[in-house]
């Protein structure tokens, strides 16, 4: 009887080896993993500060300039050619030309209201 509870207990501190040894190795796979990753982030955040860089190069104000010089061909702003709010045309109305053509076929189940954007008298 002595014998059989010695195995079974050898056997429970094998296994209880084995089973820690097993978490232990899956730990340091993890963290390696883990190690991976960060480095990862920071050769990605590398390039992403490589293309802000990038970006701020080609973005310089005094570059801009010249190739709008050079391809735009646009000439200074005149005086003359800024206006007050005033002088400005007044804007169109809108006109629902849908429902005229609707109205003039004789489709419409209601008569013309004289709203001419298509709004209901409900909704004004």
């Amino acid at each position: 009887m002595w014998r059989l509870m010695h195995i079974v207990a050898i056997g429970a501190l094998v296994a209880s080896a084995v089973y820690v040894y097993s978490i232990k190795y899956k730990t340091i796979l993890w963290s390696e993993k883990i190690v991976e990753t960060r480095h990862a982030i920071e050769k990605e955040q590398d390039a992403i500060n490589v293309l802000r860089a990038e970006y701020a190069f080609l973005t310089r104000p005094e570059r801009l300039q010249t190739l709008a010089d050079k391809d735009l061909g646009m000439q200074p702003l005149a005086l003359s050619q800024i206006v007050k709010p005033a002088d400005l045309p007044e804007p169109q109305p809108k006109i629902d030309s849908i429902g005229r053509k609707i109205e003039s076929l004789g489709l419409s189940s209601t008569p013309s209201s004289g709203l001419t954007d298509g709004a209901t008298p409900s909704t004004r």
